[in-house]
């Protein structure tokens, strides 16, 4: 029997790592959105950690392993906590602060770890200040890049479930 639940989670797995080659501007990636659907939706909160958190790790393989990855994994696993805050109470406006709450929080979590572990900034505050400023070219894209996700999977996934019936019901 066909399962479309599953076959979904796969879809959106699947076209998560293949996002990350495209030719996107820095920080331009569905992982943040998929984490906060994940938290949002998923009954298997583990399923919910573990996708981001597979989707960052496939690909990071294969793009490459960098010195703040523990940064940016812890980032998205909280994006999912902030997932599972909004339970229930899922609305437009809810959603778009939670995207914007997580976009914020990644940028503030990994460029503490740029400044923690990198040798570009000096271990004082104003070496952190600095990591943070020398990233704020970087947050447009980023906060764009998740409400633009954002409101793609949860849409689509709200459109789905009037249409496709084992979806009314159910989540992961």
């Amino acid at each position: 029997m066909f399962n479309s639940k599953f076959f979904i989670i796969s879809l959106i797995i699947v076209l998560a790592v293949l996002s990350r080659f495209l030719p996107f501007p820095p920080n331009v990636a569905p992982v943040a959105a998929i984490a906060l659907f994940g938290g949002a939706y998923f009954s298997n909160k583990g399923l919910a950690f573990l996708i981001p958190i597979g989707v960052m790790l496939l690909s990071d393989l294969i793009i490459g392993l960098h010195s703040t990855l523990l940064f940016v994994y812890v980032a998205f696993a909280l994006i999912v906590g902030i997932g599972i805050l909004l339970g229930k109470k899922i609305s437009p406006l809810r959603i778009a602060g939670a995207s914007v709450a997580g976009s914020v929080l990644f940028y503030l979590l990994t460029n503490f770890g740029v400044w923690l572990v990198s040798p570009y900034y000096p271990f004082t505050f104003e070496g952190l200040m600095a990591s943070y400023t020398m990233a704020i070219p970087f947050f447009h894209y980023t906060l764009l890049g998740d409400l633009f996700y954002t409101t793609a999977i949860f849409g689509v996934y709200e459109i789905l479930k009037r249409t496709v019936p084992s979806l009314q019901t159910a989540t992961a």
